[in-house]
Formats: C-alpha cells, structure tokens, sequence
C-alpha cells in the first residue's frame, strides 16, 4: 500500500490536508540522515493528539474491566508509555457479548432498513474524514509507522473501505430459484448475529475497516478485540461511530491479551462467527477454539512468505524499487510482503547491486518527520525477533550485504537488512520474519521458480515482474495463492479480495466476497396451489 501505488486516494481531498499537517508537526525533513544514526538520536517529535479513549467500549459507554486493571502501550520511537490502557478478561467479554447479543436480538440495528444503516455508514466514514489529523498521529504514535504512510494511504483507504460497504447495504438479496414442482422458492440473506473479530498491530485501522465494515452492512453486531500492542486507533473511531448514530452495543471494543480476551471471545458460545487476522500459529489455536465451542465459522487471514519474481525481461530499475517496497513498506511488517525476491541469473548482478543503493538509502526515523521511510518496529518483541531471524541468516551462510543491526540507541528500529546467496532451505526464506530484511535468491528458468516459489506451507500473494504477457499468464495460474499482482504489488483497492491459500487461511476479506462471512443463507420454499404458471 505504498504511496505510489495509491495514487488516487493521495489525489483526493484529505490526503493533502494531512500531508500539510506533517509539515506543521516535523518541518522539511530536518536532521534526517539515510543509514546513520542522526535521526535516531534526535529527541522524538511530541505527538500533536491528546489520547482521550482508555476503557472498554461496551454498550455504547466507555467503562472500566470488571477488574480494574490495566495494561501499558507503548512508544515504539523510545519504549516510553503512551497510556495504560483498561485490560478486558473473560468477565469483559461476557459483558460484551451480552451486549452485541441484546442488540441483535432486540435493537433497532438488524431491523432498520438497510439504506438507514447505509446512511450511518457513510456518516461514520465524513466524521473519520474530519478527524482524520488526531486519527493518524494516534496510529503512528502507537504503532511506529510513518506518518505520510498512514496519512496517505491508510487513511483514505479506511475511509474509501467504509463508503464501499455503506454503498453495499442496500444491494444484499437472495434469489428466487425455478423448482421441479408447484413450489415458489427464494432464498434469503439474513446477518449472522454476534461477529468477534480479532485484529492485528500491523495495520489497526484498516484491519478493523476490513472486519467491521462488511459486518454491520449486513447488519450484525460486533465484539471486536484489539491488539493488545496498538489499542488507541481503534478507541478513537468506534467513539465516532456513535456520532454517526450507531446504536448502543451494535460495536463493543475489549482490548486485551490473546490468551484471555481473544480466547473468551473466540471460545464464546454466544458468538456466531469469528474473524481473526494474525499469525499462522495463533490462528491454529483460535480455529481450534471455535470448533471446540459451538462450531462458530472462522475466517482465517495468516501468515505468508510471499516470492516475488523478476523474471529475465525486466527493466531492473523498476524492478529493484517495487520490490523494495514490497518488503520493506511498513517496515516490513506486512503479511503478505514480498519476502522471497527470486530473480532471474542474467539480471541478478545488476538487480542485487542496485537493491543494497536502494536499501542503503532508505530514510530510518522518527515516523512524525516528513520524508522519513522507515519508522520502529512495533515493540521489543517483535525487534528481538528480527534480529534473531537476521543472526540466523548470517549462521546459515547467506551474504549480509548491507543493515543487519539495531539502528540508533533506543526505540525499536533495525537498520534494511539485504541478503543474498539465500538458499530455499535457511530459515530466512522458509519462515515470517515481519521485519525490515530482504532475501534474494536466484533462479535459472520459469518451472524451477513455480515450484519452489510454491513449496512453502503458506499461500497469501505472490509478485511478478515481466514484459512478457505469455509469462505473466503463466506464472499468474501457476502460483498457488490468494492473490498474484503482476508488474505491481500491494494493491488494496476496497474492490478487491483479499485472502490466503493452505497455511495462510481460508475466506476472503475486502469486496463483495466478504459479505458471505457475515450471512446466512436460507432456502424458503411455499407450496403453490394451483398456480397459473410454473
């Protein structure tokens, strides 16, 4: 979702306005230093939002876990405390279920029509629109990623995301079906009921856009967990959403940890249907808790371990900088980052001395500074992680050519990490790092690439860079995953599904595939007496 590549949203009315706030908040792009520590060591920019939304949001109040505790976020630019923020627990939980449960089965929100929950759709997504300013320096505060990314990507996207399925609303209906006999059949479209959804840190607001929005246009209600890492965004627009003229406890938000928040919710047997976006390994543990419980369906987005593919036709200077972006855009800490970068032997020279200038290049800061690329990752967890992933590559003999360490003396940053002569079998290329580090791995013919680019547990994208139109046809059918993008990547129009094969779940998120997460279907069928016609 690189800015270049979201052309039309930067295009539209607000991207600019918070891109101008930038300059207000950072000035233009002083003491930013490529690969150096200058920027690091600068004290961090004060965030230009107050943090008002702390509690549990259940029922349409903001109130306090039934325990009283709470648990810190941080600042990934220092490790500092933001907030402490209410701890929701099995207790929690319950109460919200019973909320989103109560107002299913007996408010006003399934039984409005469906161009009245439209309207407030698209009253939610003008107020985001004019709160857009606190809305991104709460996710770049919370989360480490740059602020011209989450303003002029994310931002428009979350927006663009809740009009699309304001416009969805009114459109849901089922069919009428010819039968072999005097019967007349229809089917009917009918909400779900109670949705629990889990999000990630990755990306808090558009996760909760792509989860939240399909659900209430189909007119179900929602208890939806946070991650426990960034809590804050997600506070601030379900406060909005009531604005708007949600109804009380149509959308509950408990944040908390996965162990007790996420599993209550997805072993709840009050709950209809799960959605979870997350690791492979925890997305096993939540399948297993749904099924255990009361056989909820579950939609799965997890893991990937995406090839990209240069193939022996490409212009390498536009196939050096998309494939740069496809592993290092948010600093790398996407599901589907292009993080297998296979390229052909005639240009992999050229394309590996051209992809170290680029990395070597890339702006590492303080996401609140304009200009800056590459802001921390989320948290210590996830920093130690990538440095393990990095000490391994280098053990199992792949060349580090350039970053391999920490960046700067505090915060979680970690320098674009380049390596090549990676081999298919080293960790590096087999498992999710989620972190600023690019494999390059060579390849001699279009068969070797299918079949190792396909042998991997996961399946959620796939990149290919060709001007050859028969090898992009190939390649495209030949790729077992969700989603291929040819001579681009990290296109995420609200249009377009989303979602993974084998290992990295099942189901389909974004466009009209993801209404049939949030639906029943039921078959009516009426006898006719004697009818005029069948």
């Amino acid at each position: 979702m690189a800015a270049r590549r979201m052309s039309s949203l930067l295009s539209s009315s607000y991207a600019p306005a918070l891109l101008r706030s930038l300059d207000r908040i950072s000035g233009r792009g002083r003491g930013i230093g490529r690969f150096s520590t200058a920027a690091a060591l600068e004290e961090p920019i004060i965030p230009p939002v107050k943090v008002e939304y702390t509690k549990l949001l259940i029922n349409g109040q903001f109130v306090d876990a039934a325990s009283g505790k709470t648990f810190p976020t941080l600042d990934p630019r220092t490790g500092q405390l933001i907030a402490n923020v209410a701890e929701g627990d099995i207790e929690d939980v319950n109460r919200a279920v019973s909320a989103a449960r109560k107002a299913f089965d007996e408010g006003p929100w399934p039984r409005m029509t469906a161009y009245e929950r439209s309207r407030i759709l698209l009253r939610f997504a003008d107020l985001v629109e004019q709160h857009a300013d606190e809305i991104t320096a709460l996710e770049v505060w919370d989360n480490g990623k740059p602020y011209e990314q989450a303003a002029g990507d994310e931002i428009p996207l979350f927006i663009r995301l809740f009009r699309y399925y304001a416009g969805w609303a009114d459109k849901i209906h089922g069919l009428t079906i010819q039968a072999d006999g005097p019967y007349h059949v229809q089917t009917l479209h009918e909400p779900i009921g109670v949705a629990g959804q889990i999000i990630p840190w990755n990306f808090p607001l558009l996760m909760y856009a792509w989860k939240v929005g399909p659900a209430l246009a189909c007119g179900n209600t929602i208890v939806l967990k946070t991650a426990e890492q960034t809590p804050l965004s997600a506070l601030y627009v379900s406060k909005l959403f009531h604005e708007a003229g949600l109804p009380p406890g149509v959308l509950n938000i408990v944040s908390g940890y996965g162990p007790s928040a996420g599993a209550a919710l997805a072993s709840h047997m009050d709950v209809d249907k799960l959605a979870f976006t997350g690791s492979t390994e925890t997305g096993k543990i939540v399948l297993g808790l749904a099924a255990k419980s009361n056989l909820k369906p579950v939609t799965l987005e997890l893991g990937g371990k995406s090839p990209f593919i240069v193939c022996e036709d490409a212009n390498v200077d536009e196939a050096v900088d998309l494939a740069h972006n496809a592993l290092f855009y948010n600093q790398g800490q996407c599901c589907c980052a292009g993080s297998r970068t296979y390229v052909h032997e005639r240009v992999y020279d050229e394309f590996l001395e051209k992809a170290k200038a680029r990395a070597f290049q890339r702006v590492v800061g303080d996401p609140f500074k304009k200009g800056v690329e590459q802001g921390p990752q989320v948290d210590s967890d996830q920093f130690e992680k990538i440095l393990k992933y990095i000490r391994s590559g280098v053990d199992n003999g792949a060349t580090l050519e350039t970053g391999g360490e920490r960046f700067g003396l505090k915060g979680y940053y970690i320098q674009p990490t380049v390596f090549s002569n990676v081999q298919d079998d080293m960790l590096i290329a087999k498992e999710e790092i989620f972190g600023p580090v690019q494999s390059i791995l060579k390849f001699k013919g279009i068969k070797e690439v299918i079949r190792r680019s396909n042998d991997t547990q996961f399946g959620l994208a796939a990149g290919v860079f060709t001007q050859n139109l028969d090898t992009a046809n190939t390649l495209s059918r030949a790729l077992k995953a969700g989603t291929v993008w040819i001579n681009c990547f990290d296109i995420f129009d609200a249009a377009i599904p989303f979602g993974g094969y084998k290992m990295s779940g099942h189901g389909r998120e974004k466009g009209v595939y993801s209404l049939s997460n949030y639906l029943q279907v039921k078959a009516v069928v009426t006898h006719l007496k004697n009818p005029a016609w069948l």
